[in-house]
């Protein structure tokens, strides 16, 4: 009975109601809506520059290969900063990236060159802001209430996404894709002075960067729940975006109405994130990591609709549990991590995390492309369906995974 009355008694002090939270979840919208037109504003820019499906997979690579080689730096550092000052710092960085971009493209100086540079300057701030990004949402909201305060920064973020690149797609049309860009630089100098005025307290530093380099990577390993979840993680986002990113547009194209029709599919799957994050704020489920994991099945879902050719109300209806299934999984997961990771570990744990599951990405690009020339589409798609399953299957397989639970505040982290 005690037990549930804390939870009672935390779920009734909401996070918004700290002040420092406000002004998190303040800079996390405004950031959103520049970030949900930046991409479409970039392909444009690509485009109108002359270039093609290399030119923009170029970028694309630059934006990326930085976050991967600098996120252990980012999360050492995570670790030994005010993380406001990092958030400050890297937000400030992306826009000034984005600002450049923007001038460059308004005043018809951009090239491949031009813009991938760019792309590298804000992939580098990326390294930056997520690990620091973790620890500063343990730092300002008690552990009861972490798992509400992770679903309130993901509700703006998620609305901006349904109607966010329509919008960015008329800015671009009728005003050219400068403007986009520059509104998203505009939004991450705005983020970036907000952070700055969380004003969270610096650890005290004993020891060398290079020695808390050594003992996070002893920290990650010795925790099987972690490394395990994101070696699982990086198979299954490497299936996920090799079969919707890249083949989801040409199976549209293939067996659907196109863009049309693709673009009904990402806004169901932008409406089921949006659901998920619902879901989230009124379940609390006590088994993070079990659900975390169980939450992400939904995503085979659309990749075997799109396999068997079913019609497109089902392949919406697919899409839109995907999305649910991944925002519930997202906040479960952050939630579990923050809670069981000391304070002063979340930086360089966050790092080790997201570098594998970053590397998916290229990883998953290039499965498709070798895969693309010995099978036809529906194969790639089963199998990148059944990649996703077997991902998950095997990390429910760990037993370290099964005690990985809601902590009420009572309890200390660190798992």
């Amino acid at each position: 009975m005690e037990k549930v009355d804390a939870e009672l008694s935390a779920g009734r002090a909401a996070p918004l109601r700290i002040p420092g939270f406000r002004r998190f979840v303040l800079a996390n919208l405004v950031s959103a809506t520049g970030s949900a037109m930046a991409p479409l504003a970039l392909a444009y820019s690509v485009i109108g520059e002359g270039g093609g499906a290399g030119e923009l997979g170029l970028v694309l690579a630059t934006n990326t290969v930085p976050t991967v080689l600098f996120l252990l730096v980012g999360g050492v550092l995570a670790d030994r900063m005010s993380r406001s000052l990092m958030l400050f710092l890297g937000n400030l960085l992306a826009a000034v990236a984005q600002g450049a971009l923007a001038v460059i493209v308004a005043t018809g100086q951009a090239s491949t060159t031009s813009i991938a540079v760019c792309g590298f300057v804000s992939g580098t701030a990326v390294a930056f802001t997520v690990p620091a990004t973790q620890g500063a949402v343990g730092q300002i909201v008690p552990v009861a209430q972490l798992q509400q305060a992770n679903a309130l920064l993901r509700l703006p973020s998620n609305a901006v996404k349904v109607l966010g690149p329509a919008i960015g797609g008329a800015v671009v049309a009728v005003s050219g894709p400068a403007w986009a860009l520059a509104w998203d630089a505009l939004t991450f100098a705005v983020a970036a002075l907000l952070l700055l005025g969380l004003r969270l307290d610096a650890p005290v530093i004993v020891t060398s960067a290079l020695s808390d380099l050594r003992h996070g990577w002893a920290g990650f390993w010795s925790r099987t729940w972690l490394w395990t979840y994101t070696a699982a993680g990086t198979l299954l986002v490497a299936a996920w975006l090799a079969g919707y990113q890249l083949l989801g547009p040409v199976v549209a194209a293939e067996r659907y109405a196109g863009a049309r029709d693709w673009g009904l599919v990402q806004a169901a799957f932008a409406a089921g994130l949006l659901g998920g994050t619902v879901v989230c704020l009124r379940w609390r489920p006590y088994r993070l990591l079990v659900v975390a994991i169980l939450a992400c099945t939904p995503l085979a879902a659309p990749l075997l609709a799109m396999a068997w050719g079913l019609p497109l109300p089902w392949v919406l209806l697919a899409a839109l549990l995907a999305g649910v299934g991944l925002d519930v999984t997202i906040v479960a997961w952050t939630t579990a991590f923050q809670q069981h990771v000391p304070q002063g570990e979340l930086g360089r744990m966050s790092a080790f995390n997201n570098v594998g599951e970053r590397l998916a990405i290229p990883l998953g690009y290039l499965l498709t492309a070798l895969a693309a020339g010995l099978w036809d589409s529906r194969t790639v798609l089963v199998a990148c369906a059944g990649l996703v399953v077997l991902s998950l299957g095997l990390n429910l397989c760990v037993r370290d995974v099964y005690r990985i639970n809601r902590l009420t505040g009572e309890e200390g982290g660190g798992g």
